[in-house]
């Protein structure tokens, strides 16, 4: 989740010092399923913006990984998730939120990558989901994955690109201190 969170704000900061007084390319805000503050793998603890259902219109939902099984196995917010995804451009997965996206059926008939370390996993659960571990993000448009947590930084960075510029996601990437040499999605 911050990886991303982190791509988006600073594209942000960085549009915002090439054009001052431009509208902002990204919002970004944290949503959790109650909007109580949770704890992320490793003890992270993360206080959202808003609860499920309460978030402004989007255009990129990001479904973070981890330890994803409450959250898979969760109705509402697969439920949430699928509704999201008939009116944003894009549901992308990182990691293992992966099975979120797969619980919701989007990724059914699709390509998909998530951590190699569950790449078995999502194939054996999700059988009409081909899994290619080798790839480091996948994009079909209005469904994207992406591997483990750098793989969702490099994602990230691609949706930059999609939704502003080449030129942007690159100046993202070096005020960031990141190496994005990885523009194709594969390993």
């Amino acid at each position: 989740m911050a990886g991303p969170f982190e791509v988006f704000s600073v594209a942000t900061r960085v549009a915002s010092r090439r054009s001052p007084g431009s509208a902002p390319p990204f919002g970004v805000w944290l949503v959790s399923k109650d909007g109580r503050q949770v704890r992320a793998r490793g003890a992270f603890p993360m206080t959202p913006d808003r609860a499920l259902g309460t978030s402004p219109d989007l255009d990129v939902l990001i479904v973070p990984g981890g330890v994803a099984d409450a959250v898979e196995g969760d109705d509402e917010v697969t439920g949430w998730v699928r509704r999201l995804s008939s009116s944003t451009e894009v549901v992308a997965s990182v990691c293992t939120g992966a099975f979120v996206l797969a619980a919701a059926g989007l990724l059914d008939g699709l390509t998909a990558t998530t951590h190699w370390e569950d790449a078995a996993d999502l194939s054996a659960r999700y059988p009409a989901v081909t899994v290619d571990p080798d790839r480091r993000w996948i994009d079909h448009g209005p469904v994207a994955t992406s591997a483990g947590i750098s793989a969702g930084i490099d994602l990230a960075l691609h949706l930059v690109e999609r939704f502003e510029s080449e030129d942007l996601a690159r100046a993202t990437a070096r005020q960031m201190d990141y190496r994005w040499e990885d523009t194709t999605g594969r390993r």
